[in-house]
């Protein structure tokens, strides 16, 4: 089963389909999310979706805002992936500026009673990356939910270093570097070689290099993942079908890692 670890709501739903009918895939994780790239016709139209994007990554909203966003975007994906249980899962993300307490019941509320199978996206802005260990802490109340977490801009080193030591001090806990860390996916791939409970998301690679390494280094804790719209999964599919080094490890990255992730532990 071909698997697309990472996609978000696309509008309409008739453009999800057929990129998923192009490259062949099964099913497709789902991800809320606020901005629609995919509905701009025009340069200036896709700079002011971006800057949504860049205000959510950047922390410009207001707790209150973000909150508030992020129920309505959760909302909407949930109702997708009833609407189309065949083709859709979902993670769901989550205000990471609460007390743990009230992390929980949001938790449960909104990811738990869902039936969504993760927590994220989670996106953070440089030097915040202390937020997470609460989120730490309810994933394992939960019974050890997957974060995904966006490792790419405006993180940096020293960010993706301190999401590290979170997650060996909590081992049980599975975290996917979203987006193989941007541009530091060397030292992002050297981190998981050294902890076994990190993934690399493959979505956003810029270079080619980068997910021929990681599965040549990792072929188990690798993901086929798109990030559409920002992705097309058949391109990702191709890329990683180039670069595999055989038939047996493309069938674990392209769908067999994910589901031992979510399904397998």
């Amino acid at each position: 089963m071909i698997i697309d670890s990472h996609a978000h709501v696309m509008m309409p739903v008739e453009k999800q389909f057929f990129l998923m009918d192009e490259a062949s895939v099964d099913k497709t994780v789902l991800f809320s999310t606020t901005p629609h790239p995919e509905l701009a016709n025009s340069l200036h139209s896709f700079e002011n979706e971006m800057n949504v994007l860049n205000n959510i990554l950047t922390g410009t909203y207001s707790p209150e805002e973000r909150i508030q966003n992020i129920a309505r975007t959760t909302s909407e994906m949930c109702s997708r992936i009833k609407q189309y249980p065949d083709k859709f899962f979902g993670f769901g993300t989550l205000p990471l500026s609460l007390p743990l307490e009230n992390i929980l019941s949001w938790i449960d509320t909104h990811i738990i009673s869902n039936g969504l199978l993760g927590l994220g996206e989670i996106t953070l802005g440089t030097g915040q990356t202390q937020l997470l260990e609460n989120i730490f802490i309810a994933s394992g109340n939960f019974g050890q939910l997957p974060l995904w977490i966006h490792t790419f801009h405006p993180l940096d080193l020293s960010d993706l270093k301190r999401i590290a030591v979170l997650a060996e001090k909590y081992n049980d806990i599975p975290v996917v570097f979203g987006h193989i860390g941007g541009v530091n996916w060397i030292e992002a791939i050297k981190i998981a070689k050294t902890l076994k409970n990190i993934y690399l998301d493959l979505s956003a690679t810029y270079t080619v290099l980068a997910p021929k390494l990681a599965i040549a280094e990792l072929p188990d804790r690798v993901l086929f993942s798109s990030d559409a719209p920002y992705g097309n999964p058949m391109l990702i599919r191709k890329m990683v079908e180039m670069v595999s080094p055989n038939d047996a490890v493309t069938e674990r990255v392209l769908g067999g890692n994910i589901g031992e992730l979510l399904w397998g532990r």
